[in-house]
């Protein structure tokens, strides 16, 4: 009994061997099962997260040149192989997004050197939020980003705000080119929890009682000042009788 187990253990070793030694080397079944499934994620990320949610970076086309060599005049003469180096085709999303940000900012600049003004700044701030609600979307639990575009965000409402303000025919420019929707915020607002509701209902009820209490006491003090009058000015002077 013994030999039998020690002989279906070398077996059984070997077998694993031999499987994982096909798998380095791709000839295994595993591969095979393997790839089919990347593929549908990777079609599956590709058509119905685009579809649901359409990037801004979609209208560059990939034959416009980087924003570093689109106002160099040799950049155009070049070959084909160079001018794939410095086209939209072979860059990356950082490089993407630069030329997005100069795009927006040439809608709102108010002249060819602008870059320090409000409204500059909330076409980059703009550009920036449209990247984190793409990547938000494709990846909902990215607690960071998330974070990084609720602040982007607030700092936008505060440069819209001082915009309105102080140049409304720029604010209302802004908001069209953009395609900003400004809502205006509430005056007052808060979390509603069930603590805040209770408190803020013993609140109105200890104010209600206040307020019955000081009324009865302005009742009583008309009552008593109403009485204190009456003897005063029931009194006449009585003639002597002759």
């Amino acid at each position: 009994m013994a030999l039998n187990n020690i002989f279906r253990s070398t077996v059984l070793g070997l077998r694993t061997w031999s499987v994982f030694a096909g798998a380095r080397q791709g000839n295994t079944v595993l591969t095979a099962i393997k790839q089919p499934q990347c593929s549908f994620f990777a079609n599956w990320t590709s058509t119905s997260i685009c579809k649901q949610f359409p990037s801004q970076l979609q209208d560059l086309h990939p034959s416009m040149l980087k924003q570093e060599y689109a106002s160099v005049p040799l950049a155009q003469s070049v070959d084909d192989v160079v001018k794939k180096l410095l086209s939209l085709e072979l860059a990356n999303h950082s490089e993407k997004l630069r030329l997005k940000e100069e795009q927006l900012i040439a809608k709102v600049r108010r002249d060819e050197n602008d870059r320090s003004s409000t409204e500059v700044k909330v076409a980059i701030l703009t550009a920036r939020i449209r990247n984190f609600q793409e990547h938000l979307h494709k990846h909902p639990k990215d607690k960071a980003n998330k974070r990084w575009m609720l602040m982007a965000i607030d700092r936008r409402k505060k440069k819209l705000k001082i915009l309105r303000r102080t140049r409304y025919d720029s604010f209302e420019k802004v908001c069209q080119e953009l395609g900003i929707t400004y809502t205006f915020p509430p005056e007052y607002y808060r979390r509603v929890t069930r603590r805040w509701l209770a408190k803020k209902a013993f609140c109105n009820k200890v104010f209600q009682e206040v307020q019955k209490q000081k009324a009865e006491q302005r009742e009583k003090q008309r009552a008593a000042e109403a009485k204190g009058k009456e003897p005063a000015t029931s009194t006449e002077p009585q003639g002597t009788v002759a």
